[in-house]
């Protein structure tokens, strides 16, 4: 915990490692070295009032260097309701030329409709069909603050990621939106 607005060894220690660097890293960015940066998190030595303040921009630095979900997600979320009928999906879909659309009930996402899902049904009036009856349960959802390895994680199974703040849905991210920001 924080006493008078300074970080603690722990808090500095769980900062860096929740940005991923290495004391080293860390080091050289504050332009100190890593054992004192080592004995800094370990508790073994107070740094001057000066040098926690280059420590800590260093970590704000690194930070702002990293990519989040709502960073990369599009915040235009074009979805279909349970309830619609796959007809409008599919037109929606040729519409807006997507080959899915995730489904979102109250703001909050219930699954996901592809041209696949709709191609593999064996009905001809598939598209008098309520979506529900043939969306797919599976969809991925990060927080807005997720970074962007978990995001890169999901999108290795999953063609697409829903970003979910507050039990709503804020955003959509594509691989094609990764790619862009590459």
């Amino acid at each position: 915990m924080e006493e008078y607005g300074l970080p603690t060894p722990h808090d500095l220690r769980e900062r860096r490692k929740e940005l991923d660097l290495t004391q080293s890293t860390l080091a050289e960015m504050a332009g100190v070295s890593q054992p004192l940066i080592a004995r800094i998190e370990g508790g073994d030595v107070d740094p001057r009032l000066s040098t926690l303040r280059r420590i800590v921009n260093a970590l704000d630095e690194a930070e702002g260097s990293v990519v989040r979900a709502d960073d990369l997600m599009n915040t235009n979320v074009v979805s279909v309701s349970p309830d619609d009928s796959v007809r409008d999906a599919r037109d929606r879909m040729l519409e807006e030329g997507f080959s899915q659309l995730p489904v979102i009930r109250d703001g909050r996402p219930v699954g996901i409709i592809s041209n696949g899902d709709i191609r593999r049904v064996q009905d001809e009036d598939v598209g008098d069909l309520p979506v529900a009856e043939v969306m797919r349960e599976a969809i991925t959802t990060v927080e807005p603050e997720a970074t962007l390895e978990e995001i890169d994680s999901s999108l290795d199974h999953h063609s697409a990621v829903l970003v979910v703040g507050g039990g709503q849905t804020v955003g959509i991210i594509t691989e094609a939106d990764v790619a862009a920001r590459l």
